[in-house]
């Protein structure tokens, strides 16, 4: 993996980039917890501005930068032994946070994640790129666990959400 530290940001390729696709979930997303054989415990959650979710029994679990399966996990372990002999718990994401894209595009600004998106479908959803567009400098953010990445991105890039998309101005 080809990544290099500047300033406070991690800049990485485009291959290095779709090797870490894992989701990671973060304020914005709505899931739906299952807790099966408890209806009761079960339900769906919004993530808060902490990145936490609140659930029947176990109140605030901190949710944020944690895969599906880390947090099934997490509220099993808080759910077992107090509450639950062997939990099993289930998560689905519902709705994921929205990507952003900005610059030389003709619709600029946030829309709806959707599995399988890549920069050439963000861009089209985003109404394409205009005629001043350096299509060969577009670049995307992506927060990560302690660093924010800079990713040079190609048209098959994977754009996940969250993901804040720059199209720069070309210089004639």
């Amino acid at each position: 993996m080809l990544t290099v530290a500047i300033a406070g940001f991690l800049f990485m390729s485009a291959v290095a980039a779709e090797e870490d696709t894992a989701y990671r979930l973060d304020s914005g997303d709505r899931i739906k917890v299952t807790v099966y054989g408890h209806d009761d415990l079960s339900g769906e959650f919004d993530l808060d501005s902490e990145g936490k979710v609140s659930l029947p029994l176990i109140q605030d679990v901190a949710a944020s930068g944690l895969s599906i399966a880390e947090l099934e996990q997490a509220i099993a372990g808080k759910l077992s032994p107090d509450f639950l002999k062997h939990p099993k718990v289930s998560i689905e994401v519902l709705n994921y946070r929205p990507f952003y894209i900005l610059g030389e595009i003709n619709n600029p600004g946030g829309y709806p994640f959707v599995n399988g998106m890549t920069l050439v479908k963000a861009v089209a959803l985003a109404g394409g790129y205009t005629y001043r567009a350096r299509t060969s400098r577009v670049t995307i953010s992506r927060k990560a666990e302690d660093a924010q990445l800079q990713i040079r991105a190609t048209a098959d890039t994977p754009v996940l959400p969250g993901d804040v998309i720059e199209v720069p101005e070309r210089f004639f």
